[in-house]
C-alpha cells in the first residue's frame, strides 16, 4: 500500500467520525465517501432575490458567473432525461445536448421530473449524488479552470472541485453544451 493511499483512507475515516454540517446532502455525502478534495460554500439563499439561483449563488459566493454551473435536466428523443451542467450566465444549448447524448431533439424536463429524478429541489439540483444516475455533459468551457462550483443539493449550498473530479464522480462527458 501506499502512503498516499494510506493517508486517504485515513482521511476518510476522519470524514466519517467527525461529518460536515451539510453531509446530509447525498452530494457531500458522495465527495465525502469518495475522498474528494472540495471546498463547502454556504450561502444565505434568499427567496425573493430577483436573480436566477446560480446567479445568487456566484454573487454570493464571490465566483465569477462562468465558473459557476448549473445543473439541468433534458428529455433526449422524448425518452431518457440527460444532465446538461452549463456556467450559469449562459443556457443550455438542447440541440447541443441532444448531439452530445447522441439523439436529434432534446426538450427541458419538468421542474417536478427533474426533482422527482435527482431527488433534489430545483434550485438545489446537484449533479452529484442524484438519486437515479443519468447521462451527464459538462459544457467544455469547465475545463478552463481548475475548480469548478455547482451545487451542493441544495438552495444556499456550492461545492468546489476539480471538473476531472466532477466528470469522474457522474460518469460524464465534456462538449459544447452552453450557448
Amino acid at each position: 500500500m501506499t502512503a498516499r493511499g494510506s493517508a486517504l483512507r485515513h482521511n476518510r475515516a476522519v470524514a466519517k467520525k467527525k461529518p460536515s454540517a451539510h453531509a446530509g446532502t447525498p452530494a457531500v455525502s458522495l465527495l465525502e465517501r469518495e475522498g474528494v478534495a472540495y471546498t463547502l460554500h454556504p450561502y444565505e439563499h434568499d427567496p425573493s432575490s430577483d436573480l436566477s439561483y446560480g446567479m445568487e449563488a456566484a454573487a454570493a459566493i464571490g465566483a465569477a458567473p462562468e465558473q459557476v454551473f448549473k445543473t439541468l435536466l433534458a428529455a433526449v428523443d422524448g425518452g431518457s432525461l440527460v444532465v446538461g451542467i452549463v456556467p450559469v450566465d449562459r443556457q443550455l444549448d438542447l440541440k447541443a445536448l441532444a448531439h452530445a447524448a447522441g439523439g436529434k431533439k432534446a426538450t427541458m424536463a419538468e421542474p417536478a421530473a427533474a426533482e422527482r429524478a435527482t431527488g433534489y429541489v430545483v434550485g438545489g439540483i446537484s449533479p452529484l449524488g442524484q438519486k437515479q444516475r443519468h447521462r451527464t455533459v459538462l459544457d467544455e468551457s469547465a475545463l478552463a479552470f481548475d475548480v469548478v462550483y455547482v451545487s451542493g443539493g441544495r438552495r444556499g449550498l456550492d461545492v468546489g472541485l476539480s471538473p476531472a473530479d466532477l466528470l469522474r464522480l457522474t460518469g460524464g462527458s465534456t462538449a459544447p453544451v452552453a450557448r
